[in-house]
C-alpha cells in the first residue's frame, strides 16, 4: 500500500526559568521570537555540544524548519536523538515523527508508540493508521480505533476524518472495546511522566513550534475509504433528540465549551436510542443530561451532556464503567 503525506504539529508550552545554565538557553529564546534566528542558535549550539537538552532540541527544530541554519533533517533527527537520550519528551515524540519522515518508518514505530501511550495526538494518529493496515505493525482494529479516538478527540482533524472512514469497516463490538481501551489510555497518560535521566530543564527554554513545513510521511488508509470532507469531532452536525422517554429528531449541537461523555457507536440507529433508554434510569446522573445523536456515515454515537467540566464528565464516566458499560470522555 502507497503512504501518503500527513501534516503534523509540534506545541511547546512555557514556564519559569529554573537554573543559571538555562539564562543562555533562553536568551536564544528570546533571540528566536525577534526573528534573530542566526544569534538563537549562536547561543544554543555551544549548551547543545555541552550536553543541555533543551538547546539540543531547540537546535534539532532550527535545522527542521531551516532558521537561522539550512533545513537538515538528518542534523535535526541527530539533535533530537540525543535530547531524547537524556529523557526529553519533546525531543522524542519529534524523533519517531521524524524518524518516519525520513524512511526509517520501522524503527520509528517503537518510539512513535511510547509517544502514543504517553498522549501525544501526532503519534496516536500515525500508530492508529498503522494498525489499521498492518503496516509496520501487526493489524490490530482494537488498539487502531483506541488510538485514534484519542488523536481525534484531542483535535486533531485527519483524525477525526480517518475515525469516520474507520466506522465502516471495524465491527461494531470492536469499536466498543477500542473505545474502552482509548479510555484506558487516556486514563495512564494522566498520570506523571517520569523522564529516564535527570529532570528536564524548563519548557521556557525551549522555542515554539510553527507547523512543520515538511509533512511527516504516513501510512494511507485504503483508497476505497478516504473522505471528501473530513470534520473535526467538536465540530461534527449533532442533534438532540425529542423529549423522553426516547430520543427523536436531531437539533444544534450544544454552546461550545460543554463536555460530553461518549456510551457506545452503533450501526444501526435503533441500537443507540434502545441503550439510552436502558442507561438513563439505571445509571445516576444521566437522567439529568440531554441525550445526542452524533452521525459519522452510517455510525451513530450515543452522547450524552452538557457537562459544565472535565471533572465531572470523568465521574460520570467513572459511574457508567462501574455499571459494566463502555464511556469515553469527549471534550468540547
Amino acid at each position: 500500500m502507497k503512504p501518503n503525506f500527513i501534516a503534523l504539529i509540534a506545541g511547546i508550552a512555557s514556564c519559569a526559568l529554573t537554573s543559571p545554565a538555562m539564562a543562555d538557553v533562553k536568551a536564544g529564546v528570546d533571540a528566536w521570537s525577534l526573528g534573530k534566528y542566526d544569534v538563537a542558535v549562536k547561543e544554543w549550539q555551544p549548551l547543545a555540544q555541552l550536553g543541555d537538552a533543551d538547546a539540543q532540541f531547540n537546535m534539532a527544530q532550527a535545522y527542521r524548519f531551516g532558521r537561522g541554519v539550512p533545513v537538515d533533517m538528518k542534523l535535526a533527527e541527530d539533535w533530537y536523538r540525543k535530547a531524547a537520550a537524556q529523557g526529553h519528551f519533546q525531543a522524542e515524540d519529534n524523533l519517531g515523527l521524524i524518524m518516519f519522515q525520513n524512511n526509517n518508518q520501522a524503527a520509528a514505530m517503537p518510539i512513535i508508540e511510547k509517544s502514543a501511550n504517553r498522549g501525544d495526538s501526532r503519534a496516536q494518529y500515525v500508530l492508529g493508521t498503522a494498525l489499521f493496515n498492518g503496516d509496520y505493525v501487526a493489524k490490530d482494529w482494537v488498539r487502531a480505533y483506541a488510538m485514534m479516538t484519542r488523536a481525534s478527540a484531542a483535535g486533531l482533524p485527519r483524525a477525526s476524518a480517518s475515525l469516520a472512514q474507520m466506522d465502516t469497516y471495524i465491527p461494531v463490538e470492536q469499536r466498543q472495546q477500542g473505545l474502552a481501551l482509548a479510555r484506558d489510555i487516556e486514563a495512564k497518560a494522566a498520570k506523571p511522566q517520569m523522564p529516564s535521566a535527570p529532570t528536564q530543564t524548563a519548557s521556557s527554554a525551549r522555542i515554539p513550534a510553527k507547523p512543520s513545513p515538511s509533512p511527516i510521511r504516513g501510512v494511507a488508509m485504503p483508497a476505497s475509504s478516504v473522505a471528501t470532507a473530513p470534520k473535526p469531532v467538536a465540530t461534527q452536525s449533532v442533534k438532540p433528540p425529542a423529549p423522553k422517554p426516547a430520543p427523536q429528531k436531531p437539533a444544534p449541537v450544544a454552546a461550545p465549551g460543554k463536555w460530553r461523555i461518549q456510551l457506545g457507536a452503533f450501526g444501526n440507529e435503533a441500537n443507540a436510542r434502545s441503550l439510552w433508554q436502558q442507561l438513563e434510569n439505571g445509571v445516576a446522573g444521566l437522567s439529568a443530561l440531554q441525550p445526542y445523536l452524533v452521525k459519522s456515515g452510517s455510525i451513530t454515537r450515543l452522547q450524552a451532556g452538557p457537562l459544565a467540566s472535565r471533572p465531572a464528565a470523568d465521574k460520570l464516566c467513572s459511574t457508567v464503567s462501574a455499571a459494566g458499560k463502555s464511556c469515553l470522555v469527549v471534550a468540547p
